[in-house]
């Protein structure tokens, strides 16, 4: 992955929403250590105490826990937590930022689902040819 230093996201965040993937991936399973903030700040460049902000991120919102002494590790409800919270996030900002461009456009409902699902069997047929 590569920073965004210039965009309107904080790095911790964008370091938050990063291990977020990689747990959504299988990258990083259940009870498994997540990596160190000083890993992190040596993987990204980054001060270590960016990179603690977003593991905090995380435990604040209980997709990593920590035992002392030995790191922060994902919890069992990790992939559940960061799914709803995704959806109900950037999904739903998204499909509201869709549907105003839609109206704007003079693009009817109808016709928007149509798009939709065409999108939807090509990422469908992408995933297939990769296979």
């Amino acid at each position: 992955m590569i920073l965004d230093h210039d965009g309107t996201t904080p790095i911790y965040v964008q370091i938050a929403q990063w291990l977020e993937t990689e747990i959504l991936a299988g990258r990083i399973l259940t009870d498994e250590k997540v990596y160190s903030q000083y890993q992190l700040a040596e993987m990204f460049n980054i001060n270590p105490a960016t990179a603690a902000k977003g593991l905090n991120l995380l435990a604040d919102e209980q997709i990593v826990y920590k035992k002392r002494g030995l790191g922060m590790f994902v919890t069992a409800q990790a992939q559940e937590i960061i799914l709803t919270k995704r959806k109900e996030q950037t999904l739903k900002k998204l499909v509201q930022q869709l549907v105003a461009e839609a109206k704007r456009l003079h693009v009817n409902e109808d016709e928007l689902i149509s798009m939709i699902q065409q999108a939807s069997r090509k990422g469908d047929d992408d995933e297939n040819d990769s296979d």
